[in-house]
């Protein structure tokens, strides 16, 4: 599943960042590949909030669809 399909509420973990550039900006913002965080909210036809510690972040759609994640039991 990509980032962008997750629902508000969902602890999910970072598997894959396909695209490169993508890893860059993700790992700027202390987002990596085995980083737990939280979907705090999805605006309609906006980004994605993902909060991860205390810091909350906003990932364009585009972005989100290229990171693959996985939902946390």
């Amino acid at each position: 599943m990509t980032l962008d399909k997750v629902k508000k509420g969902q602890q999910i973990i970072i598997r894959k960042i396909l695209d490169e550039l993508v890893r860059a900006q993700a790992i700027r913002f202390g987002i990596a590949e085995g980083s737990v965080i939280t979907c705090q909210e999805i605006v309609p036809a906006g980004p994605v909030v993902v909060r991860r510690a205390k810091q909350e972040i906003a990932i364009g759609r585009n972005l989100a669809r290229n990171i693959d994640v996985e939902l946390v039991n």
